[in-house]
């Protein structure tokens, strides 16, 4: 299996601000974990505005097929989890499939 990204999986939802936190460690217990064992790496953010809550989370793949396989064949599908209609304020209609072009991150790594 190659071990550099070349597809980026991106997935945005929002909550009410007053639910963030409840949002916040659902999706480290039930969305994050099998993205974990199956893609090459995983980020997921966090942005407070005033009244809402957006998340996102980026998921890192070798190539399309693999990322295919992982969502049963429908990679551009939005694969809900159980509590999403209770806990979003809208349920995301999309997932945003990028080709990575360049991938430095060395420049983070600097102290």
């Amino acid at each position: 299996m190659a071990t550099k990204p070349t597809i980026a999986r991106i997935w945005r939802g929002r909550t009410r601000k007053d639910g963030a936190d409840t949002y916040e460690r659902y999706v480290r217990a039930h969305g994050i974990p099998p993205l974990q064992k199956t893609a090459l790496g995983v980020q997921l953010f966090r942005e407070d505005r005033e009244h809402e809550t957006w998340f996102t989370t980026i998921s890192y793949w070798p190539d399309i097929e693999s990322m295919t396989a992982f969502t049963k064949g429908e990679p551009t599908k939005v694969h809900h989890l159980d509590r999403d209609a209770e806990l979003l304020i809208k349920l995301p209609e999309r997932i945003e499939i990028h080709r990575i072009l360049i991938d430095d991150r060395s420049s983070v790594a600097r102290e």
